[in-house]
């Protein structure tokens, strides 16, 4: 592989998108040996293997870790593999159909429809109290706590609890960037223990006092005759929690800033949000995309371009070079808000398809529009500090002044 791909480097990190241009213009696959994976790069080629069912998220519905030549995770990880197996994130078919049809329940257009008031209203208290106090961290003040809010009403996480979930999250997602570090293995084993046990009393209070929420729902449901175990039903707490805040909280630090180093942009937000709005939030999710990679295992051999990836092997889908594929989009390096044809693929494709997609939607487009509203001097007031995270992209404050 001649073009770089250098994930543990701060250069890299801080804009990897011209390395993905020279990754795609080399070819449209590439063995990445320091992570043991095939780099795939190019729009068509993501957004076809996404779709592919001879990759998976697991392949143990098929194969023991020696059948499958892999290694089964050091017994010291388990209770965070436990937590995150049994998630649909991770689990294919027909395990993942139960549970996803169960959950889909809860993010019907309608469902997602009616919780748009109480989106719009919170972000609108949020942004009220960022400008009252003159400026401060967007992402502490506004983008981490309008979805974590959001998720946790929906699942019926009690108000008094709620401050325990972002720290939870931040460490079992620390799991996912590439070839984690054994400290870091430990906070997310932690985590992965303490939210479990946090969910496991939730649930038997829900079982004696059912609510109007997902947990009761899915207690019901499994009263009712659904096979869910509880271990389904704490796992898909915790990606609903994770997955439903993760994405949304990068995705509004990523595009303001964004928006901040194109101000011909912003001045055009500004003076027509109604109209640019809708496509201004699928523009800023393509541009600096919050998932930069996503993982699938080959179950039997595919080819990509004349290359045969056998079984056994793992393909890293390279989900910010394919946001930034010209063949898919003119000018891709080009912050368009009025961009018509977005077909990103931040959202995934496919069964994995990002079941939450409807309500990230409406709360990047309530935080934007509050605060092109309330606040429509606001400024960067400092330089940002980028996470030193790839796989996750996101900024550690965004500091603004309005």
């Amino acid at each position: 592989m001649d073009a770089p791909f250098a994930p543990w480097s701060p250069e890299f990190v801080a804009d990897p998108y011209p390395a993905y241009a020279r990754l795609r213009a080399a070819g449209r696959v590439h063995y990445f040996e320091p992570t043991d994976q095939w780099l795939v790069p190019h729009h068509a080629d993501v957004s076809a293997l996404l779709r592919d069912r001879r990759l998976g998220r697991t392949y143990l519905h098929r194969f023991t870790h020696e059948e499958f030549g892999r290694q089964a995770p050091p017994p010291e990880h388990e209770p965070f593999h436990i937590l995150n197996d049994n998630g649909m994130l991770d689990l294919e078919a027909p395990t993942h159909t139960r549970i996803r049809r169960l959950v889909s329940k809860a993010f019907t257009p309608r469902t997602v429809q009616q919780l748009t008031p109480y989106v719009e209203e919170l972000a609108g208290r949020l942004v009220r109290e960022l400008v009252d106090d003159g400026g401060g961290d967007l992402a502490a003040r506004v983008a981490e706590p309008l979805p974590v809010a959001v998720i946790a009403q929906m699942l019926g996480i009690p108000e008094s609890d709620r401050d325990q979930l972002r720290p939870w999250s931040a460490d079992i997602c620390g799991m996912y960037e590439l070839s984690p570090s054994e400290e870091t293995a430990g906070r997310a084993v932690r985590a992965s223990l303490e939210f479990s046990a946090y969910l496991r009393e939730l649930i038997a209070v829900r079982r004696e006092k059912p609510g109007d929420d997902l947990i009761s729902g899915l207690i019901a449901a499994h009263d009712e005759g659904e096979s869910l175990s509880e271990q389904e039903m704490i796992s898909t707490c915790v990606l609903l929690l994770n997955a439903g805040h993760e994405a949304t909280v990068n995705a509004t630090v990523n595009g303001w800033y964004a928006l901040f180093q194109n101000p011909a942009q912003l001045a055009a937000l500004r003076a027509d949000p109604a109209a640019l709005i809708p496509t201004a939030v699928e523009e800023l999710m393509r541009y600096d995309t919050p998932l930069q990679l996503f993982e699938r295992w080959v179950l039997d051999d595919i080819e990509v371009d004349g290359t045969v990836i056998p079984r056994g092997s793992e393909v890293a889908l390279l989900f910010g070079s394919a946001n930034h594929d010209p063949a898919v989009f003119t000018a891709p390096a080009e912050l368009d808000l009025a961009r018509a044809e977005n077909p990103h693929i931040s959202f995934s494709a496919g069964i994995h398809y990002c079941i939450g997609a409807p309500l990230a939607r409406i709360e990047l487009a309530a935080s934007l529009g509050a605060l092109l509203r309330r606040a429509p001097g606001l400024t960067l007031a400092a330089e940002p500090e980028r996470k030193p995270n790839f796989v996750i992209r996101g900024l550690r404050e965004l500091v603004v002044q309005v």
